[in-house]
């Protein structure tokens, strides 16, 4: 018989299952690199599954299952420069025979490549003065409650003067481009190379496609006054927080971030609320950065408040001195 001191903490001497403290996926399976592997082909399929069934829904064939071309934003995966065999610098410069690793597969032509990029979008958007960038899943088709509301959101904030700006993909994407031009306003995608074609929606008027994520979302956030974020998934969630991470940290200012289906983000904000904020990760004001609503009408009402409220100050003297530059006054 043991004695109670052998028996720690005093409990009882039955042996307990004891749990596991190996790491594990957020869906419960253990963490190596055969699961990691097998999880990224699953979410690219994923992906590659929910944008063509947004194509679907709105009656129009994939451009990943089609061998032709669709209107619109056309694949180009770059292999140029990738999978370089690495090579000495003397073996570079001194090479005179076979295959040449020439200067395109370079991180400096990356760099120039970069700033092309960044040109070319700048360029093209340039003109765009009250855009305002919606985001949501590519999966949800013509059929769905959100897809007509993101027509109307769009219709209204397009005829209040706004450009609408968006992936250029199906889904939530395509509904923004569609009520763009029912509004009779600008009608942008900002397309993103990805492994399969994802193809532009037919309602787009002004493409512009991206290699990189890092400079599309530059686009996305300097080209817009404020971000309507549908129900989607982990891209949609990424340009949440980019918003609201820009605006905690004083990069941008009076820009609206507005949740539209207070159901489907209400587990999120409450567990930001029981979680996050009471552990101190976040400040109280911070929820305040969000509004949640399932009015087309009150979303935009939101985005012209803020939009007067920059009018009365920066955007006031902005437009002042614009018009004295055309008078030819200092």
């Amino acid at each position: 018989m043991k004695n109670k001191k052998d028996i720690p903490n005093g409990g009882s001497a039955k042996p307990t299952a004891r749990r596991s403290k190996r790491a594990r996926t957020a869906g419960g399976k253990k963490l190596d690199p055969e699961v990691l592997a097998s999880a990224e082909q699953q979410a690219l399929q994923g992906l590659k599954e929910r944008t063509e069934e947004g194509h679907l829904k709105a009656g129009r064939m994939p451009p990943s299952q089609s061998e032709g071309r669709m209107s619109g934003a056309k694949r180009t995966v770059d292999d140029a420069i990738r999978d370089v065999s690495p090579v000495t610098e003397d073996e570079k410069l001194l090479q005179q025979t076979g295959p040449r690793i020439d200067f395109t597969r370079t991180d400096p032509w990356r760099v120039l490549r970069i700033m092309g990029e960044f040109i070319e979008g700048f360029d093209t958007l340039a003109a765009i003065e009250k855009g305002v960038t919606i985001f949501g899943s590519a999966r949800i088709g013509p059929d769905d409650p959100h897809y007509d509301a993101a027509v109307e959101t769009a219709r209204l904030l397009a005829e209040a003067g706004f450009a609408i700006i968006t992936g250029a993909g199906p889904g939530i994407m395509e509904a923004g481009n569609k009520g763009a031009q029912l509004g009779g306003a600008r009608s942008i995608g900002c397309n993103i190379e990805l492994p399969f074609e994802q193809g532009a929606n037919p309602y787009v008027d002004t493409l512009v496609n991206f290699r990189y994520f890092f400079v599309r979302k530059t686009m996305f956030i300097k080209y817009s006054v404020a971000f309507i974020i549908f129900p989607g998934g982990f891209g949609t969630l990424d340009e949440l927080f980019e918003a609201l991470t820009l605006i905690q940290t004083g990069k941008i200012y009076r820009f609206p971030v507005i949740l539209f289906g207070r159901y489907y983000w209400a587990g999120l904000l409450r567990w930001l609320q029981a979680r996050v904020l009471s552990e101190g990760k976040i400040s109280e004001g911070d929820l305040d950065l969000m509004l949640v609503t399932d009015d087309p009408a009150e979303a935009v009402q939101a985005i012209v408040s803020a939009y007067k409220s920059i009018g009365k100050t920066a955007g006031e003297q902005y437009d002042s001195n614009a018009d004295k530059n055309r008078n030819g006054k200092r």
